[in-house]
């Protein structure tokens, strides 16, 4: 049986394309007493047959992230898979083997999930995690409904509703309003000297030491 290791080559606008991608094993057998094992993973669609690359000492845990491409074949829904364990002398080791279905991933256009391996005599040999997507999916016909809403109407507020009168508290007299200045009459009224209290300054014409004016000055 021939294997071919690379994808085959595809225009991205094509429609009806099968891409599967396998991400990795896990809980696989271990064919192997001394020294890890090198498993590497092979897929089978119709007439074409792909492998993955050797996870050197990947033991039961490998990883590969390889993606293939296929081209749907009418009434095929499923997809061989199986895995070996390198060997640079002798035969490569089979692992186990198993089918994956493609009902959900041609249906959907989405499948990620695990697929169990089985040894030739029908014991579980670990499984095989595949991450797989179809273009040909009507995926209209998987959308979920839109939810419906049961809207309320709020009350209207009008921007233009009068706001309601703001209420002061009242005014209370000061205790102390009867000390406080009484205001001046306005304009001030002129200045005039009352003569009764102060008497007239005696007319000087020069200065004199007996003058009435603090500092001995006299007026002229």
């Amino acid at each position: 049986m021939i294997y071919h290791h690379h994808s085959p080559t595809y225009h991205p606008t094509m429609a009806n394309l099968l891409e599967v991608t396998v991400v990795g094993c896990n809980k696989l057998k271990d064919t192997e007493w001394i020294s890890r094992q090198d498993p590497y993973v092979c897929l089978e669609y119709g007439n074409t047959r792909n492998r993955t690359r050797v996870c050197t000492v990947g033991g039961k845990t490998p990883t590969f992230q390889e993606k293939f491409v296929y081209n749907v074949i009418e009434g095929l829904r499923e997809l061989n898979i199986i895995v070996w364990n390198s060997n640079t002398i002798s035969r490569d080791d089979f692992i186990g083997s198993g089918k994956v279905h493609l009902a959900k991933v041609l249906s959907q256009g989405y499948d990620d999930s695990s697929w169990p391996l089985q040894t030739k005599h029908g014991r579980h040999a670990g499984e095989v995690r595949l991450i797989m997507h179809y273009s040909g999916a009507n995926a209209n016909n998987y959308m979920p409904s839109a939810p419906s809403y049961v809207t309320t109407s709020a009350p209207q507020v009008s921007m233009y509703t009068a706001a309601p009168p703001m209420i002061y508290p009242p005014v209370v007299a000061s205790p102390y309003a009867s000390y406080l200045p009484h205001p001046a009459p306005y304009p001030p009224q002129a200045y005039t000297m009352d003569h009764s209290v102060y008497p007239p300054l005696p007319y000087a014409s020069h200065y004199s030491h007996g003058s009435p004016y603090p500092g001995g000055y006299t007026q002229y």
